[in-house]
């Protein structure tokens, strides 16, 4: 889970996945339901999608009686859809559960993902195999402050483009198999996409002292992201 916040008040926050209690997380941030203003899905895959249904419950249980948008692919919105409908003979009876507002996202370069203020947010393809898949660019409309998300991917130009002069490049670095990133290869599309700042995600387990060390020994702005943490940039 990726929750992008502004500092306003109530703060504007949209969800990007949801492969399990995607708002307890967001809690545990020190950040509420309330302000949420929508979720974001990038891919099928099951750590990505699988806790709607538990994401659904929640925002029930808050109150919320406003639509909430769910934004994505056509797979990824067609499997949202598949594991909320198999929960079916659970929620049929609830009353005042929020209209999903479903918007099919195009599966393209700068596809448009989102455009209510103060977020401007744009899509592109990356390659994770056979799975279609997006990266995602964050515009903060008031403070021109830029972040990008590879989601899961092997190193792509459709990264490094939706990455172009970001503030803060969130990328993978799974590192197994052809269709992830290793923390070198984020590193390279860092560079080359010319970022602030590079954060390595969805990291495998065991130690990464040295995987950090050769990512910065190509671009020295590189960090571990950290379950929870919070990152902010000056505007």
């Amino acid at each position: 889970m990726l929750a992008v916040s502004d500092d306003a008040s109530p703060p504007n926050t949209l969800l990007v996945d949801c492969g399990g209690d995607v708002l307890q997380r967001l809690q545990a941030c020190g950040l509420s339901i309330a302000p949420v203003d929508g979720l974001l899905v990038t891919h099928a895959h099951m750590d990505h999608v699988s806790g709607f249904p538990l994401f659904m419950e929640k925002i029930w249980l808050d109150d919320r009686e406003r639509p909430i948008p769910v934004c994505g692919i056509e797979p990824a919105l067609a499997q949202a859809q598949r594991v909320w409908d198999a929960f079916e003979p659970v929620h049929e009876g609830w009353e005042g559960i929020p209209p999903i507002d479903w918007r099919k996202v195009r599966h393209k370069r700068n596809a448009r993902v989102w455009s209510e203020a103060p977020w401007t947010v744009t899509a592109a393809p990356v390659d994770h195999g056979d799975t279609p898949n997006v990266g995602l660019r964050f515009e903060h409309n008031s403070t021109d402050r830029v972040l990008a998300y590879s989601c899961d991917t092997a190193p792509t130009s459709s990264v490094v483009h939706l990455a172009q002069n970001a503030d803060v490049l969130v990328h993978e670095a799974n590192g197994v198999g052809d269709n992830h990133s290793t923390a070198t290869g984020a590193a390279e599309v860092a560079a080359e996409a010319d970022v602030d700042r590079l954060l390595l995600v969805h990291l495998p387990p065991g130690d990464k002292s040295d995987a950090l060390r050769e990512a910065r020994s190509i671009f020295p702005h590189t960090d571990l992201g950290e379950e929870l943490g919070t990152y902010s940039f000056a505007a």
